[in-house]
């Protein structure tokens, strides 16, 4: 296969996957916005959910843009604007992928947290605070991602050949290496707390797991109380979603910074990268669905209503 039918695919398999990850994403979205609104009790996480849903939509939507011509063009704007405000939303929301799911792991873990441990103070007292913590994710990812804005052109706009394609419209332009060094390092320090507070809050929700399964054997009991099961179940999602995070970010990262580094662009290789950086927005929706029991109740008496008609 030649690198051109090899982008090809690559490129096809991207637009299915933003396609399928939209229509998951808003899904889920107003799932739980109509669960949060008409139910008395919504899980701690509904409200993250949403925010993440959201957050994802805009993620693969500016993909969307970026790569298909006939939607890039669409935008009666001047190309390189147009190319700094879709880099610019797609880093920042980016970020907020990783942030909101970092505050997912640390609120579930507060919520299967026994009453004895420190955590329990927070049981009752997140959901006060969630809306500051919004603010606070959104400030810190707009201005981790504001370098975007100086190092990103129109294509057709530059004749110098230093630049870095990254799709048919827009590039990436050279900057200092200090400037990249700085930016560099702020966004890993940034990505490697975060994930290292994801994989403490995923350790202490398994060792939690681990005990109650020990307490359940030891009881001689293999079935749940009608509040734990779920809870359970909610955990292992996270826990899920989590591995699934990391492990991408991690093969995103080895990706980018080599490109970076090394200053060269192939399009099979970028294409690649492209799927690895939206694979969890589109994967992470489906997950949460599969395992939402109020959803697939819903599902359910829908389809049963019309098998029935």
């Amino acid at each position: 296969m030649s690198q051109i039918s090899a982008y090809v695919v690559i490129y096809k398999c991207i637009l299915s996957q933003a396609g399928i990850g939209i229509s998951a994403n808003t899904f889920l979205f107003l799932s739980h916005i109509s669960t949060i609104l008409l139910d008395h009790r919504p899980k701690p996480t509904d409200l993250t959910t949403c925010h993440l849903a959201l957050v994802h939509i805009a993620f693969l939507t500016t993909v969307l843009f970026l790569l298909s011509p006939d939607l890039f063009e669409s935008l009666n704007v001047w190309n390189d604007f147009k190319c700094k405000a879709l880099f610019y939303i797609n880093r920042v929301m980016k970020g907020l992928s990783v942030c909101t799911t970092c505050l997912m792991s640390i609120i579930q873990a507060i919520t299967i947290s026994p009453s004895s441990s420190w955590l329990a103070q927070f049981k009752y007292k997140h959901t006060h605070f969630i809306f500051y913590l919004f603010f606070f994710i959104w400030l810190v990812c707009l201005s981790f991602s504001t370098t975007t804005l100086f190092h990103t052109v129109a294509s057709s706009n530059e004749t110098q050949t230093n630049l870095m394609a990254i799709t048919k419209y827009c590039s990436f332009y050279p900057i200092k290496h200090s400037i990249m060094g700085l930016m560099f390092t702020m966004t890993i320090s940034r990505d490697v707390f975060l994930v290292g507070v994801m994989l403490l809050s995923s350790a202490y929700m398994v060792i939690l797991l681990l005990r109650h399964q020990r307490r359940s054997q030891h009881l001689h009991s293999t079935s749940l109380s009608p509040r734990s099961s779920p809870e359970k179940r909610a955990t292992q999602t996270i826990l899920l979603l989590v591995s699934f995070f990391v492990v991408m970010y991690w093969v995103d990262f080895i990706i980018s910074s080599s490109s970076l580094i090394l200053w060269t662009y192939d399009s099979v290789i970028m294409g690649v990268q492209y799927v690895v950086v939206h694979v969890y927005a589109t994967v992470s929706p489906l997950v949460l669905i599969s395992s939402d029991k109020r959803i697939l109740n819903v599902l359910h008496n829908v389809s049963w209503k019309r098998f029935q008609f």
